[in-house]
């Protein structure tokens, strides 16, 4: 198999270099590019935050995309699971997506559980360290498991669910987050405030 795959690597001729770079879609998109990468416990809050911040960045006429873990797995990831492999393999291809998005000159949202320190320091390392704005976004698992909209921690309780983040599958909350959301006594206003404050000056382009 692997070497099958080296042979089909042969046959790959990228073209990166001759196409538009990415500091001439950043200048005219007058932004600078930059994945934000949120990750959080399920239920958390990541996604609803991400909504709020990508119409705020909107409205100060940035250019983002979101890309949400539930939307990427009903297409592109739509053949994994939830092993650690499966896990692994899921956060890679985001990263790889993300990346042509960053070269593109858009400001990605991500919003993905990618629940070891592991996992994001592989993303990390495909996106490249400075473009890559970590987010954690802090909400006890018992403020998720109470909001429980989807219905996933009722089922991993009962068995329904295997290696579920937070009740049978570990996660690990950064030690190094560019920065951490507090969301337990905090508005989803305020959360994508503070979010606003660290992130502006990272994506303002300057001439």
């Amino acid at each position: 198999m692997l070497k099958m795959k080296h042979q089909q690597n042969k046959n790959i001729f990228p073209i990166f270099d001759k196409i538009a770079g990415r500091a001439e879609k950043e200048q005219f998109l007058n932004q600078k590019s930059k994945v934000i990468w949120m990750t959080g416990l399920s239920g958390s809050g990541k996604t609803t935050i991400a909504i709020e911040l990508e119409k705020e960045l909107l409205k100060r006429g940035f250019f983002t995309q979101v890309l949400d873990g539930d939307n990427v797995r009903a297409g592109i990831n739509n053949n994994l699971g939830f092993s650690e492999e499966d896990r692994t393999e899921n956060i890679r291809r985001i990263a790889e997506v993300a990346k042509l998005f960053l070269n593109g000159g858009i400001i990605t949202i991500n919003c993905f559980v990618s629940p070891t320190n592991a996992i994001r320091e592989n993303a990390k390392k495909i996106i490249g360290a400075t473009d890559f704005i970590e987010v954690f976004i802090d909400t006890p698992i018992e403020i998720c498991e109470k909001r429980d909209v989807k219905g996933l921690y009722k089922k991993a309780r009962a068995g329904e669910i295997k290696d579920f983040t937070g009740i049978n599958a570990p996660f690990e909350a950064p030690t190094n987050a560019t920065l951490v959301v507090e969301t337990k006594n905090k508005t989803i206003t305020q959360s994508v405030d503070d979010l606003l404050v660290a992130i502006l000056p990272l994506i303002t382009y300057k001439k």
